[in-house]
């Protein structure tokens, strides 16, 4: 690994991190800044993903896609209110162009609920395209391909 594919993966780490520790902070509008303005976000099952089946659970197909869900969150949607902790494993980069990277983790998410009780609410992995634009790294898309079909309540916030 070159010293340049190191700092990259280092600053993609870190782009990684914080990621998980907005959505886990309730810091979702700051958590919309870390996507390209075209940026993809997608949740789809792995059944469909090895069946070849397109059908995600949630598609956004750009940023401000992504503004109007965490507003409809926000002023809208009903759920169970919850604290939500992701455990992210090793993230794999790899070099697509001189601006684009792609990655892949394998990721954790559990909920506790304002009483206090703490559950596994998914598991699965995320794919994802990085792009450097005017010198940030930011999610051009964020595929995240979770374990099985069933999720156990609403699926409010994002993954």
């Amino acid at each position: 690994m070159s010293a340049a594919e190191a700092e990259a993966h280092f600053v993609i780490s870190d782009l990684m991190s914080e990621y998980s520790e907005l959505i886990d902070q309730d810091r979702l509008e700051d958590w919309i800044e870390l996507f390209t303005e075209d940026a993809v976000y997608r949740i789809i099952p792995r059944e469909n993903v090895e069946q070849n089946l397109p059908a995600p659970i949630i598609l956004c197909t750009n940023k401000n896609m992504l503004r109007d869900r965490i507003t409809s969150l926000r002023s809208a949607n009903e759920y169970n209110l919850h604290y939500d902790r992701h455990i992210v494993g090793s993230l794999r980069t790899k070099r697509q162009s001189a601006d684009a990277w792609t990655a892949t983790a394998s990721y954790a998410v559990f909920q506790t609920t304002l009483e206090g009780q703490s559950r596994l609410f998914s598991t699965g992995r995320y794919e994802d395209r990085i792009r450097r634009e005017n010198g940030a790294y930011r999610f051009a898309e964020k595929v995240v391909i979770v374990d099985t079909f069933s999720v156990p309540t609403l699926l409010a916030t994002p993954l």
